[in-house]
């Protein structure tokens, strides 16, 4: 947070409606981008559609919003007869333009109703890209990979991880270690 100057966006554990794409942050970015109200409205709803529901597996989903993230949601019609739009979620020519920021305990209900929750989510425009999970120097590092591992499971938050690129697990004795999704 200090040195990197991401945003602390608070603890969120008992904050409800969490999710790898918060709605208003990501809104906020694009428009400072200058796209309209309508072509975000839609460009949203499209990134929402991949990253809500798990069609295949939890790889090709976070390849498919990979692509939407890196190239820009691509197809966006605001009006039949016009010409389709792209947005650019993530500005990759000028990092320093992003919004970073990072949100500690993060509940994420299941479809059981209990909750999971990673200790630190990494958010750039509003989207997850990295989840962190942090042990005691007392608790083996791979107890927070096999906590990340666990949640990427169906039937857990899987659709969450559609949206993350890096997973985190570390503690103070052992340092830390970072993969991708499975």
């Amino acid at each position: 947070q200090d040195d990197l100057e991401y945003e602390y966006l608070g603890n969120w554990e008992e904050r409800e409606g969490n999710s790898n794409v918060e709605v208003e942050l990501l809104t906020n970015y694009l428009r400072t981008k200058g796209y309209s109200d309508e072509l975000i409205r839609k460009a949203i709803h499209k990134l929402k559609l991949e990253s809500d529901v798990i069609k295949e597996d939890l790889y090709t989903a976070n390849q498919n919003i990979y692509n939407m993230m890196r190239f820009g949601v691509e197809g966006i019609k605001i009006n039949q007869g016009e010409n389709e739009q792209r947005v650019h979620l993530i500005d990759w020519e000028k990092p320093e333009n992003n919004h970073f920021a990072i949100s500690e305990e993060v509940s994420i209900v299941r479809k059981s109703g209990s909750t999971k929750r990673p200790d630190i989510v990494l958010y750039v425009n509003g989207i997850a890209l990295g989840v962190l999970e942090l042990k005691r120097g007392t608790v083996a590092i791979e107890e927070g990979i096999r906590q990340n591992i666990t949640n990427q499971q169906e039937g857990l938050i899987q659709p969450f991880f559609s949206t993350v690129q890096f997973t985190f697990a570390g503690n103070e004795s052992q340092g830390l270690k970072y993969g991708t999704i499975g």
